[in-house]
């Protein structure tokens, strides 16, 4: 049996998860469930939805990443981030389930200026990122079968719904109604498209890789070496204003940057420079600059 002969996706409808159900399609049975579908903070409704399915895999896709709302509604975070994560963790376990759950960088306090390894302390400096630590620790303490991955910076081409579309669509569709951008240069990390993404943890999960894995696009860049270049790329003349990231509200990484040496040592293959990713999504979306 194929780990992906039967597979459930929660957080369905969303950016990554819907890559992922497109991965999925052609290996076998895939069940990818919204959150109006299935509640992961319902234990009775994820332990049927488990027992009626019988997965042979689960991406936990599902999420609290509202970063400042976060701050403002820590029970939400620890229960969708947190407790969640341990019930669903201990209901794959139950069922003999792989449990891959998406993480990020902001388990990290961004100092420093080199990459961060899995085998790196996390000091997480927001709610968000704190839930989200404790939540991997959830997952790998309660599902034997485990795969925690970090990553951050994800755009995808069906958007997401709780911030009103992905980082690029809401900086083309501003750089078209005003004069002007401002954006952050002090926070780096590597943008990453969640085709690629959902590609590499398919592979992953293949190749049975467990514990915690870092996967980005490759390469670095700023906040706004980003937004430059996507304007460069759709083709849009605007001028952008560096800033530095405001004192106040939730700590955000100001190096976000993930090494990606253990996928590598682990047979993945390389995922995209980031630069390419960004081209190639925003060809598949029709938003670049015409020839």
């Amino acid at each position: 049996m194929s780990v992906h002969d039967r597979t459930l996706i929660t957080g369905g409808g969303g950016q990554l998860a819907s890559d992922l159900e497109q991965v999925l399609a052609e290996r076998g049975q895939v069940w990818s469930r919204s959150r109006e579908d299935l509640d992961i903070t319902d234990d009775g409704a994820v332990a049927a939805a488990i027992s009626a399915i019988a997965p042979t895999v689960v991406y936990n896709c599902a999420a609290y990443h509202n970063v400042d709302g976060c701050e403002d509604t820590e029970d939400r975070a620890f229960a969708v981030n947190t407790r969640a994560v341990k019930r669903l963790a201990q209901r794959c376990a139950e069922q003999g389930a792989r449990l891959v759950h998406v993480s990020t960088n902001y388990v990290f306090d961004g100092t420093g200026e080199t990459p961060w390894t899995e085998e790196d302390l996390p000091r997480p400096r927001s709610i968000y990122g704190l839930s989200k630590l404790a939540g991997e620790h959830a997952a790998l303490a309660y599902a034997p079968d485990v795969l925690v991955v970090r990553t951050g910076g994800l755009y995808g081409e069906h958007g997401s719904a709780s911030k009103g579309g992905n980082f690029v669509v809401r900086m083309i569709g501003r750089a078209r109604e005003t004069a002007a951008l401002r954006m952050v240069a002090d926070q780096r990390l590597t943008p990453t498209a969640t085709s690629d993404l959902a590609a590499a943890l398919v592979q992953a999960s293949d190749r049975g890789v467990g514990g915690l894995l870092h996967l980005t696009n490759a390469g670095a860049c700023s906040w706004y070496e980003f937004t430059a270049a996507i304007m460069e790329e759709a083709g849009i003349d605007v001028p952008i204003e560096p800033v530095t990231t405001a004192p106040g509200g939730a700590g955000r990484p100001l190096n976000g940057v993930l090494s990606c040496a253990r996928a590598e040592a682990a047979g993945l293959a390389p995922l995209p420079h980031w630069r390419d990713a960004l081209r190639g999504y925003l060809a598949r979306t029709e938003l670049a600059a015409a020839a």
